[in-house]
């Protein structure tokens, strides 16, 4: 990866990763005139339960949502880190390595209520700016703290024109077959069963 204009960052378990993901992405790609956007998958995410899926298989459900889409990548930086991902450790570590690239942190409307719960929010909202789309069940609407802390870092944030996507990993996690299909792309839905990656309860133990 090299620098560029203006980056997109959309990270998140990926446990799996479905197609409101890439709904997001592209919207993001799209409406804020972007170079590319990076979906980053967490290493250890650390405000949710163990994952399902270990991390190179997340990595390689990342690798084939994103097969064949211009402008949308996918980076191990997360991944090769130790310990907690921190979103900021993230972000401080691609200004590092790319220090004449802008960064928007793309997130849904859930993330964006909770975000000044995150490791050192503050200096994320000083470092970039944010960009937000509706999920199911939760509005658009920020915390007073961090459109304060973004105003005095000289960051916005944007709306994204995505309807909310009634999709969720969770889902993904309980579904097969065609229904599976209907929330991830179908060459994620087949790595998922080729690897067993979330058993069918009602399937005999012993059996595929």
């Amino acid at each position: 990866m090299t620098d560029a204009a203006c980056i997109g960052l959309l990270g998140g378990s990926f446990d799996p990763p479905h197609r409101a993901h890439l709904a997001l992405a592209r919207s993001a790609l799209r409406a804020l005139r972007l170079d590319a956007v990076w979906l980053i998958p967490a290493g250890q995410p650390w405000q949710r339960a163990p994952l399902a899926a270990s991390a190179q298989q997340r990595w390689d459900m990342v690798q084939l949502l994103l097969a064949g889409e211009p402008g949308l990548h996918a980076c191990d930086l997360e991944l090769m880190r130790d310990g907690p991902s921190y979103t900021i450790d993230t972000v401080r570590e691609l200004q590092r390595r790319h220090p004449h690239t802008a960064y928007t942190l793309i997130v849904g409307s859930d993330q964006l209520a909770n975000l000044c719960s995150w490791r050192d929010w503050e200096a994320l909202a000083a470092a970039v700016d944010i960009a937000a789309a509706a999920r199911p069940g939760h509005a658009l609407q920020p915390p007073a703290g961090l459109l304060q802390a973004l105003q005095r870092g000289g960051h916005a944030l944007r709306l994204l024109p995505l309807p909310p996507l009634p999709l969720s990993a969770t889902q993904a996690r309980a579904a097969h077959g065609n229904t599976l299909r209907t929330i991830v792309p179908p060459a994620v839905a087949r790595y998922i069963e080729q690897h067993h990656i979330y058993p069918d309860p009602e399937t005999p133990h012993g059996h595929p």
